[in-house]
């Protein structure tokens, strides 16, 4: 998903990742990695007694190892319906070595690559069947309906961090909530067979924030921007779908402050001006 981190951290992980293919069991197969967010996971195929399987290992400092992300995946396993395709979780193994906390996670492989490898913002017009689109309609409405008690986005944040980075006054009170993936973009959706990946975030935020951000991460290919708002209108061009939007726009220009998603910030911004009934 992300380039290779720094060496020393590279390192560090591909030993842990060996280490804990080991404690459960399994072998590393092929040269392929997949990297998150500067080097904070480290996801690799592997063979087991049971088949094929996808060894994700997870890294966090010590002191904020655990809590909602550890548990995210394990509880969607629980929690989540069949109409919700995700990669089954077969074992976890979670310690502390040092400065770090560990979760290693053992999944049945998913043939198929995500839509993205690099990068969550999609750069070109995927080649995706209606099945796929009926499919992710179907897999959104699913999870909004799962009950919860996790939580995705604080409307503590939202009051906070809204007026600041979008740069107007409103009301930031969410109109309506449900639950979310959290994490809905084009590196954790694999094609042309749907699967939605990553669910370490998974919890209840402002209704269509799902669709919200994965439109957001669709503005450089307006052709397949619009697939997205034809697909989930629905959830996205009602007031609560449009205040979502306003959520996402928040979080992602916080995250332009921090030198990510730079190419995005000039659409960002036109949508921004669209949705608040300025001219872009």
């Amino acid at each position: 998903m992300y380039s290779e981190p720094e060496p020393d951290t590279a390192k560090r992980m591909r030993e842990t990742h060996a280490t804990a293919a080991a404690a459960l069991g399994s072998t590393p197969v092929g040269p392929d990695e997949a990297w998150g967010w500067r080097g904070r996971t480290l996801s690799r195929a592997v063979s087991t007694p049971l088949g094929a399987g996808w060894l994700r290992l997870v890294c966090a400092p010590a002191e904020k190892a655990g809590g909602k992300l550890w548990e995210g995946p394990q509880e969607a396993e629980r929690f989540m319906p069949p109409a919700v395709p995700r990669p089954r979780l077969r074992e976890r193994l979670a310690w502390s070595d040092g400065d770090y906390g560990y979760l290693a996670e053992l999944y049945d492989r998913v043939a198929d690559r995500t839509v993205t490898t690099e990068e969550p913002i999609l750069r070109a017009v995927p080649d995706l069947d209606e099945a796929w689109w009926s499919g992710l309609s179907t897999a959104v409405d699913a999870i909004a309906e799962v009950p919860t008690e996790r939580v995705a986005v604080r409307q503590e944040y939202l009051d906070r961090a809204m007026p600041q980075y979008l740069g107007v006054s409103l009301d930031t009170t969410a109109p309506a909530w449900s639950t979310a993936h959290g994490d809905l973009h084009w590196a954790n959706l694999t094609g042309p067979q749907l699967t939605l990946l990553d669910w370490e975030g998974w919890g209840a935020a402002p209704a269509g924030y799902d669709a919200a951000l994965l439109h957001a991460y669709s503005l450089l290919v307006p052709e397949t921007a619009a697939e997205v708002r034809r697909r989930l209108g629905h959830v996205l061009d009602i007031p609560a779908g449009r205040f979502a939007e306003l959520v996402v726009i928040t979080e992602l220009l916080q995250t332009t402050t921090r030198g990510d998603n730079l190419e995005l910030e000039k659409p960002l911004r036109g949508r921004l001006g669209h949705l608040l009934g300025q001219a872009p």
